[in-house]
């Protein structure tokens, strides 16, 4: 028997406007958890970790992903005890073409070609066992040297997806060549896709060797294979972190995985196969579909958080820091988070990405950062603000610490409410427990660590004539920030 080596590759990038106020640039879709206990971006994971089987075996996962996101992907692979997977760390997205280009440069290393199982990390899937079936499916015929896409098998006329166009039966059971891709289509056009029964919505999901995605955007986007090669020659390397090379990598033409290679491959010498896909399947690209895929009630309602709901119907309401309660309502979304609300028609979700649109337009904070912002050594929250002073609580996690600073423009009161507290502040390093107090002057050196098992809690109150993030300069940091 062939043993088939397997490489999981997770394209974790992206922003997912359209689930604001939830997602943000700071913290995107893909790590939140909006079913279940699991995030996303690990349920992506979990699903291909259970591919193995007899004749096909796994090796070390490839995480595509943002330079400012590694912190959040780290954090939640060790959360599922995920601890030997490869961060491949993007300077600037590109879009998913150079992205897997770099998933496979890593891959082929040695003289390797693994079959890469490449996955979004914004998906759902509600059937595991259709799911590990055809996925298995998939790599036995990418074995062979087919590229290979996931099929939806379509339930209503969605204007939303692209679509994939098949023709004959090829290879094993239910595997067919591809015919076309097609863009999103209208409504009249995607009714007739639907009752013509050989349209599928295209997944995002493929499965092929690495060295045919290689040769494949060699052939038809030579620039964009050309320069991530010039990247990754350049590359440095601090595990579990690979960064190609900052300059070169910015360099590279976006565009996706589709556009690129894709759709040009049918017709042309890189045979693409489809196989369908029905297992209650979601990209989650808006409000309306978190609540398709949501546990609803039997008023139709999906409801997350604490929250009231009367003579209410048909309506998601997600609650992250308060009561939410909604009356006499039906088919809305209501999300509230610490610093935001949405409230919108459900089926008018999509839209949401115009409300993201007037908040870049007016630079407002609330388009990148949620009030609680997380860090590589735990989060703050900023609780209250006003002229000349702001208060923050803030969690570090045992064994972790700030970097050695010091601001130009602000003094700091720090109250440990929680655990212990190594401060250094100047020439003096000192311990604190709870309900005990330091004063930081403006100006000086300092720095939180926590020496402890438990996390530690404390409050800050700023006072000064700047309060920005930005007035800080390092001096030692544990992450590698500048």
């Amino acid at each position: 028997m062939t043993i088939l080596s397997v490489r999981p590759v997770i394209l974790c990038g992206g922003s997912g406007t359209r689930l604001w106020p939830l997602s943000r640039a700071g913290f995107p879709k893909q790590f939140l958890v909006l079913s279940g206990t699991d995030s996303l971006f690990q349920q992506a994971l979990l699903r291909i970790n259970g591919l193995v089987a007899d004749d096909i075996s796994l090796g070390q996962a490839l995480i595509v992903t943002n330079e400012e996101h590694r912190f959040l992907a780290l954090d939640q692979l060790r959360d599922i005890k995920q601890n030997s997977a490869t961060l491949l760390l993007e300077p600037a997205g590109r879009n998913t073409a150079p992205a897997l280009a770099l998933a496979a440069l890593e891959a082929s290393q040695n003289g390797q070609d693994p079959i890469l199982v490449v996955s979004p990390a914004d998906q759902t899937v509600s059937d595991m066992a259709a799911f590990t079936t055809a996925l298995r499916q998939s790599i036995r015929a990418a074995a062979g040297g087919a590229i290979v896409v996931l099929g939806i098998t379509p339930d209503h006329p969605e204007t939303g997806y692209g679509y994939i166009q098949h023709k004959e039966i090829v290879g094993g059971q239910g595997e067919y060549k591809v015919a076309q891709f097609v863009e999103k289509p209208d409504a009249e056009t995607a009714i007739s896709y639907l009752e013509s029964g050989n349209f599928f919505w295209n997944s995002g999901m493929f499965v092929l060797r690495a060295s045919i995605w290689l040769r494949a955007l060699k052939y038809f986007r030579p620039d964009i294979a050309d320069l991530t090669q010039a990247a990754w020659s350049g590359r440095t390397i601090d595990p579990p972190f690979v960064r190609p090379e900052k300059s070169l990598f910015a360099a590279i033409p976006a565009d996706s995985i589709d556009y690129a290679v894709m759709e040009k491959c049918p017709g042309s010498t890189f045979p693409v196969h489809m196989v369908p896909l029905d297992a209650g399947w979601s990209d989650l690209g808006a409000w309306n579909a978190v609540w398709q895929v949501g546990g609803q009630d039997a008023k139709g309602n999906v409801t997350q958080g604490d929250t009231l709901l009367v003579d209410t119907s048909n309506t998601l309401v997600h609650a992250s820091n308060r009561l939410v309660s909604a009356v006499g309502v039906s088919n809305l979304v209501i999300v509230e988070t610490a610093d935001a609300v949405l409230v919108a028609d459900r089926n008018q979700s999509q839209n949401v990405k115009k409300i993201v649109g007037l908040l870049e337009t007016q630079k407002r904070a609330e388009l990148g950062l949620h009030r609680k912002v997380h860090r590589p050594w735990g989060w703050y929250d900023s609780i209250d603000e006003a002229e000349r002073f702001k208060v923050k609580r803030i969690m570090v996690k045992p064994g972790a610490s700030l970097s050695l600073q010091k601001h130009h423009h602000r003094a700091e009161h720090w109250i440990v409410v929680k655990g212990t507290a190594e401060v250094t502040c100047g020439n003096k390093v000192i311990l604190l427990t709870e309900n005990q107090s330091t004063y930081i002057p403006l100006g000086e050196v300092h720095r939180l660590a926590n020496p402890g098992n438990i996390p530690l809690e404390i409050i800050e109150v700023q006072s000064g004539s700047y309060l920005g993030e930005d007035d800080i300069l390092r001096f030692e940091d544990t992450y590698g920030r500048s």
